[in-house]
């Protein structure tokens, strides 16, 4: 496999959120703003790329015994960097995305994409692959943050795009709006799959 489609294969063939359905709690959680999008999608992008990079240069050191324990030690550190910068540098996302940055550490693409990837391949292949993934994973979010808030707030990245007297849909910026976006989405990337052959 080519260092294109290690990169490129985490966009729609192995979309991490639409056809994987990996890390849905901070999908459905987070996903009321298209900015919330932006920023836990850096955030879990930053992680993918440093932890598959350290995990597949430390493989043959890794006893496989512990390999998890030891994968998620790797993940444990990057996120808490991240945790410490957005609380140093964008407190506002910080409190918007609240425990949603310390619990990428369990996010199951972070560890999925170690155990299935970084850990089997080569360091280049590894930091496209999370690169992808993560990337794959920050549109998916933030399509689906922007039709919530398009839908529950008549903006998107708080530019008013509709009337301020004009009816928004409250239920999209609510728990059930996450669940009938997630559906949609879901349904639509599969449909655009099976017709493409993607």
């Amino acid at each position: 496999m080519s260092n294109l489609k290690h990169l490129t294969n985490g966009f729609i063939k192995e979309n991490p959120t639409f056809v994987l359905v990996l890390g849905t709690c901070p999908t459905l959680a987070v996903t009321t703003a298209a900015m919330n999008g932006i920023g836990m999608g850096a955030a879990t992008t930053f992680v993918l790329v440093f932890s598959n990079l350290l995990i597949a240069a430390l493989k043959n050191f890794i006893p496989d015994k512990v390999r998890i324990a030891a994968f998620i030690l790797v993940i444990a550190t990057f996120v808490t960097i991240v945790d410490l910068v957005m609380k140093a540098y964008t407190p506002d996302l910080y409190k918007t995305l609240g425990i949603f940055i310390p619990l990428i550490v369990v996010n199951c693409i972070i560890l999925g994409r170690a155990e299935a990837f970084a850990q089997k391949n080569a360091v280049v292949p590894a930091i496209l692959d999370g690169l992808g993934m993560g990337i794959g994973f920050t549109l998916a979010i933030t399509l689906m943050g922007s039709i919530r808030e398009l839908l529950g707030n008549g903006t998107i990245f708080d530019i008013r795009l509709v009337s301020q007297d004009a009816r928004t849909i409250l239920i999209f910026i609510l728990p059930p709006g996450a669940f009938i976006t997630y559906g949609y989405l879901i349904a639509i990337m599969n449909r655009v799959k099976s017709k493409y052959s993607l």
